[in-house]
């Protein structure tokens, strides 16, 4: 991570902050030169397609130069910033007027401030690892879309002698996430080489046919005025580059969506009891200092209802064509933030006490919010909640966040017309969607669970009953 060129020169790289990650993008530098560190100093924040990371300094010194400016995509074990170590000279303080930065290009203008935005919500990342994106001034080659003769032959991609189609482990592992067989695949890599554009285009969408549209105007009085265009500032179009985080869940979801057969079930439930239990719960001293809200009860809830149905806890092995059987619970809750929708998890939330798991939740929308969250506090989750209803949506049908069974969708919570021993009274009600993978959850099971917890938060009394 760090190298000496000199005796008073030390080069520090750009790390893995991740598992087998090839890039990240500098996002700030808390330094510039002439700036005296510390071992153990960060000294800047990158984003790579897993999450923001703060990266410190491993040793003391004076701040020699920047070698990229903010906005730079750089390759792991890049150098970033060279320090002089033997703390600096006249001439290293007056370093600012001998440093070789680039000059950025101008930056995207920042989404005017707004209020304070809901985070519960949406979908996460997969574990895959990430291609180089291209740089500020590197040559991208962009084919012309070509229509394929029906019938036309295509070349079978090149193998190894071991009769393995070319491609690196990256793509390898791609492929298996996305349920992709290589050797169907025809490469357009060097030497025949697989590349992850052609993993991903063989689970894209097959495009809509052009349908052009002939309109005859016939004895036309008067002349219409075309419909004003809508400008905003002047601009027709603005285009937003998709990187980090946004292009990985973008990914993420396309290979979900099209390897898991998904299943989507409804149920609208009186949470009335609910209700009265988590303003009981923020009065009780023993839950004094932590988050009590309807979510803390729902991810109990539906603790409870994996314990009594353990069958739904597991994952798909496509190479070895088996059920993987979890018996541990790592709880995600999907989380909105300013670089993308993420999904941190609560590592063995079933072992969780209810203070314990509401410390937990705490914790993780913080540091959701503050977009802190590590890549390993992504990794490895078995099940997945998402809360759209701080959004005032009713429900959704979520997409499963990758390599779990089941994603919980919480609606809004709503004061509407109920009947409720016999009469016709305002409950406060709520509508859940459990969706799941079909090859690992059959309806009967996924029905059992939605029903569980939709049990649970009508009597939930049943936390203690059924725990």
């Amino acid at each position: 991570m760090t190298t000496m060129t000199d005796a008073a020169l030390a080069e520090f790289k750009m790390p893995d902050v991740g598992e087998g990650l090839t890039e990240a993008e500098i996002l700030k530098w808390y330094v510039q030169p002439g700036d005296a560190v510390t071992d153990g100093q960060v000294v800047c924040e990158v984003e790579t397609a897993k999450a923001a990371v703060e990266l410190p300094i491993p040793f003391n010194g004076v701040v020699r130069e920047l070698r990229f400016p903010e906005g730079t995509t750089v390759d792991v074990g890049q150098v970033i910033i060279a320090v002089d170590v033997a703390g600096g000279s006249g001439s290293t303080a007056a370093a600012p007027a001998a440093v070789s930065v680039p000059e950025p290009a101008a930056p995207e203008p920042e989404p005017a401030p707004r209020g304070r935005q809901p985070v519960l919500v949406g979908y996460g990342v997969s574990e895959a690892s990430t291609k180089r994106r291209p740089r500020k001034g590197d040559v991208v080659a962009v084919p012309a879309a070509v229509t394929q003769p029906a019938l036309a032959p295509e070349p079978e991609a090149p193998v190894k002698g071991n009769g393995r189609p070319l491609a690196k482990p990256p793509v390898r592992k791609l492929a298996k996430d996305l349920g992709v067989d290589l050797a169907s695949l025809t490469p357009s890599g060097p030497d025949g080489i697989i590349t992850r554009e052609d993993v991903h285009a063989a689970v894209a969408p097959a495009p809509e046919p052009v349908v052009t549209q002939v309109r005859v105007q016939v004895q036309a009085q008067e002349p219409v005025a075309a419909a004003p265009a809508v400008v905003q500032d002047g601009v027709r179009e603005t285009r937003i580059p998709v990187k980090g985080v946004r292009k990985a869940t973008a990914a993420a979801m396309v290979g979900s969506a099209f390897t898991a057969p998904h299943v989507t079930e409804f149920v609208t439930v009186d949470v009335t009891r609910t209700m009265k239990l988590v303003e009981e719960l923020k009065a009780d001293k023993e839950m004094q200092g932590l988050r009590v809200n309807p979510l803390l009860l729902i991810a109990k809830a539906l603790l409870v209802a994996i314990k009594r149905n353990p069958e739904i806890s597991a994952s798909w092995d496509e190479a070895a064509q088996e059920i993987v059987r979890k018996h541990y619970v790592n709880l995600g809750i999907a989380a909105a933030t300013p670089r993308g929708l993420i999904v941190p998890n609560i590592k063995d939330a079933h072992a969780k006490t209810l203070p314990e798991l509401a410390a937990a939740l705490g914790e993780l929308v913080s540091t959701a919010r503050e977009g802190k969250t590590s890549p390993g506090a992504m990794q490895g989750g078995t099940v997945t909640i998402t809360n759209v209803g701080v959004f005032g949506v009713d429900t959704g049908t979520p997409i499963l966040n990758p390599g779990e069974p089941a994603i919980l969708a919480v609606g809004a919570i709503k004061l509407q017309p109920w009947v409720h021993k016999g009469k016709v009274k305002p409950r406060q009600v709520t509508t859940l969607a459990l969706s799941f993978d079909h090859r690992l959850v059959d309806g009967e099971l996924g029905s059992k669970v939605l029903a569980d917890v939709a049990a649970i938060l009508e009597q939930p009394k049943r936390l203690i009953t059924w725990a």
